[in-house]
């Protein structure tokens, strides 16, 4: 069966070009009506325009669909409000959101400065906040609501370079991991995409030919199955050049060990033990950790039988 979105209203941020443009024309394709969203500057968040948003309204028009463009910065709450009131007024609901919009400052640690650190995380992390803050209550009035975070292996895994992205990259799991919890009970299902693509952000950085396999068409599949009726909830799936994966935060077993091996030392001699990738597993909420820990330090105490 196929997975349409007809009824269904999307905002897509950081949709003028590259992956939110695939994403935005693709949604509409599929029944749904588009929000449009980009500020129009640079790969580095300067500048700023509105031609690339109409452009890829005019192209869903053509295509028979409809949408809206608008410029609003996602790092600016009253802007990103602004463009929320503009789909209700036009349609009267949002079932989607696509949190895409984004901007590079690359260069180490040593030599990067902290107001583009600052930057980066207002617009990969707290623009992600403050597009899902706007749309969230509605989201759950409606008792209905699919949202995509984007993440990256650079936050997943590091990448050198981009200590200020990969830590915008990695909040943005965070902020799934509790939103699942506190959305589940409207239908809220909230997912993460890790992508690899070519855009402007990742040319030059990586050989040509490969560059002509990661098409921003190939990871867009991955948004739209995470969008969908059907969708999955809490998951980090990955994506590019047609290939698909599933990534994890998983916890080992670990230990309990006896008052006197609590120290730097009984962990130095135990950590084979601890790090063990046997029996681990992928948490389900935070608290589960305490549960773990107290339940092997209460029978290795002889508190509980084993």
């Amino acid at each position: 069966m196929s997975i349409r979105y007809d009824g269904k209203v999307a905002i897509v941020t950081g949709a003028g070009q590259g992956l939110g443009r695939s994403h935005a024309v693709e949604l509409a394709k599929r029944g749904a009506k588009v929000v449009v969203n980009d500020l129009g500057g640079s790969v580095d968040g300067s500048g700023a325009g509105s031609e690339a948003a109409r452009s890829v309204v005019a192209e869903i028009e053509a295509l028979g669909g409809e949408a809206i463009a608008n410029g609003a910065n996602v790092a600016r709450y009253d802007e990103v409000q602004a463009m929320v009131t503009q789909a209700m007024d036009k349609w009267g609901r949002v079932d989607i959101l696509v949190n895409n919009a984004g901007i590079l400052r690359d260069k180490s640690f040593a030599k990067g400065e902290l107001e583009d650190f600052r930057l980066v995380l207002d617009v990969h992390l707290m623009g992600t906040v403050n597009c899902t803050k706007a749309c969230w209550d509605i989201m759950r009035d409606q008792g209905y609501g699919r949202i995509v975070v984007t993440t990256s292996s650079s936050g997943l895994y590091g990448n050198f370079g981009q200590t200020n992205y990969g830590s915008a990259k990695m909040g943005v799991i965070g902020l799934m991991n509790t939103l699942v919890q506190e959305g589940g009970k409207y239908d809220i299902r909230v997912n993460a995409l890790a992508p690899t693509a070519g855009t402007r952000m990742t040319e030059g950085l990586i050989p040509e030919e490969a560059f002509a396999l990661l098409t921003p068409e190939t990871v867009t599949p991955a948004v739209l199955y995470m969008v969908s009726e059907d969708a999955p909830n809490k998951t980090i799936v990955c994506a590019g050049a047609g290939a698909y994966a599933v990534a994890r935060i998983v916890e080992t077993d670990g230990v309990w060990l006896k008052p006197e091996e609590q120290t730097p030392e009984g962990i130095a001699a135990h950590w084979d033990e601890i790090s063990s990738p046997e029996g681990e597993r992928q948490p389900e909420a935070g608290f589960e950790q305490t549960v773990k820990f107290t339940g092997k330090a209460m029978q290795g105490l002889g508190l509980v039988d084993k």
